[in-house]
């Protein structure tokens, strides 16, 4: 099966949403999908697989460090977790910004207890070869009803380096 990688469209919002209802990531809107896809399609991306999302990317750069792409949300559906789709979705957003602005550095933030994004995280840097910095971030306090955030902090990511 060919897995393809894209920008994506509001169009993709309700797959994306209906994969997010079947995991453990924190659920937004199918409204949220569809205006961040809108207005941030250049900073997101869609692993598909015979016209299914298999796996997707949120993010955007950062506004007043836009060489910084920012990871909000990365998941990959059930069926297809295991086959490297989060990391070649990260690695191709690294690549495929604009040109004239090329990432530099990927920021996000993971709580403590998800092991799986952590290692995600450290694999792109080590793949990238780069540094991995983590700090504390956002606390318990700050998010209300969610647990802590440590900042992951990215690069920087020579552009040779980038895939």
């Amino acid at each position: 099966m060919t897995v393809t990688l894209r920008h994506p469209t509001p169009e993709d919002a309700p797959a994306v949403w209906n994969l997010v209802r079947r995991s453990t990531l924190d659920d937004n809107s199918a409204y949220a999908y569809a205006i961040l896809f809108l207005h941030h399609a250049r900073a997101c991306a869609v692993a598909v697989a015979d016209d299914h999302v298999a796996g997707f990317v949120l993010g955007y750069r950062v506004p007043d460090r836009p060489d910084t792409q920012f990871v909000w949300q990365i998941g990959v559906d059930a069926d297809f977790r295991g086959q490297g789709i989060g990391g070649r979705l990260l690695r191709w957003l690294a690549s495929e910004a604009d040109a004239e602005q090329p990432v530099r550095w990927v920021e996000a933030t993971v709580t403590a207890d998800n092991a799986a994004s952590r290692a995600l995280f450290r694999g792109l840097a080590r793949d990238l070869g780069t540094a991995c910095e983590v700090e504390p971030c956002l606390s318990a306090e700050v998010l209300a009803d969610h647990p802590a955030e440590d900042l992951f902090r990215i690069g920087p990511i020579a552009p040779e380096t980038s895939p």
